[in-house]
């Protein structure tokens, strides 16, 4: 078996590859599963239909979708610049912390209110990917590991601001701060937790991600940056420029992401682990799958949202240890990524 490299895959190729390592993800997983002496069949029926035959189900696909396809749609665009984000994490608890500041201290009409905390997490969610970009092109620094180690700074700004100044005035025993305002709260479906403004904003966000990726000249630069960084500089892009204003949108995603768990769920801000259940790297699969493509994102988004409502029901139902569906996830970006040399060159039998 050789290997020839093919720069430009055809479609079919990268859904087959992506299909066949989603697959074998499943494989190793139901292998896991068999290991604690569960039938792997037994554990993915239970996980279909208990998220997809009745609404309350339902509803938990929904919630955990909304912020997999905003932070998702984002992380698609600076995987294509490669620029590769691994710190939505962080990015969306600075949004939770920006949408929460604007929340508890700054006096707004009701009508303004909502908007200036989307806004204010947009503005410090892409400020904090900002920092890792500017890291990268002025001092060289690699942002895998930059956008890594930021996500635990923001996790501790947080721990802070709620153990101090901003800890709730009649809190006793717990980390949270004051309870924001009824009209600082987003709407949610009867009997849910889905706080469909912010789905409504991921869906319209994503689809304005895929016309801007394919339809206009920031699209076009950020294809070339990311398929050949050479060939750009040769044209005259510039490369940083290109490579901020992606950080700077992909971060932007995230504290939105980050402002919707707080104003729609939580109602206050608490602690980091309350506040994001990992979608920052549940995210980074979401974007993987969708190969690119941010409007494939509101296919994706859902699927790893089955999975961690499915996993919610493994621990419940069938008594599975609380980090089996970490694993699960875990096993599914590895199988996503080497996967890669098969997406990247094509397959040819016989003498070289």
């Amino acid at each position: 078996m050789r290997l020839v490299p093919d720069p430009n895959p055809p479609r079919l190729r990268v859904l087959w590859v992506s299909l066949g390592a989603i697959a074998v993800a499943l494989l190793i997983a139901g292998a896991v599963f068999a290991a604690y002496g569960l039938s792997p069949l037994e554990a993915y029926r239970t996980m279909l239909q208990g998220t997809l035959t009745d609404w309350k189900g339902l509803s938990e696909v929904l919630r955990r979708t909304i912020p997999l396809l905003l932070v998702g749609a984002g992380l698609t665009l600076a995987f294509r610049a490669q620029f590769f984000n691994i710190g939505a994490e962080g990015q969306l608890l600075m949004g939770a912390i920006a949408g929460g500041g604007v929340a508890l201290f700054l006096p707004l009409p009701p009508l303004l209110s909502l908007p200036a905390m989307f806004l204010a997490g947009l503005m410090l969610g892409g400020a904090w990917a900002l920092l890792a970009a500017w890291l990268r092109s002025r001092l060289g620094v690699n942002e895998i590991l930059s956008t890594l180690m930021l996500n635990y700074v923001a996790q501790y700004v947080l721990i802070y601001l709620i153990n101090g100044p901003w800890k709730g005035q009649n809190v006793r025993g717990f980390l949270y701060s004051d309870e924001f305002a009824p009209y600082e709260q987003l709407p949610t479906l009867p009997g849910t937790l889905v706080h469909w403004p912010t789905l409504l904003l991921g869906v319209v966000l994503a689809l304005a991600l895929q016309v801007l990726l394919t339809r206009t000249t920031l699209g076009y630069e950020l294809r070339v940056v990311g398929e050949n960084p050479g060939a750009a500089r040769y044209a005259g892009i510039s490369v940083p420029r290109v490579v901020l204003v992606m950080a700077l949108i992909t971060g932007g995603l995230a504290g939105l992401a980050g402002v919707g768990e707080v104003a729609g769920i939580h109602h206050r801000l608490l602690e980091p682990a309350q506040i994001s259940l990992g979608y920052g790297f549940t995210a980074v699969i979401v974007a993987w799958l969708a190969r690119g493509n941010p409007a494939l994102v509101l296919v994706t988004a859902p699927l790893m949202g089955i999975i961690l409502a499915g996993g919610d029901l493994l621990k419940i139902s069938l008594n599975m240890p609380f980090r089996v569906i970490d694993v699960f996830s875990g096993v599914m970006l590895l199988c996503l990524i080497a996967s890669e040399i098969f997406v990247r060159n094509r397959v040819r039998w016989g003498r070289g």
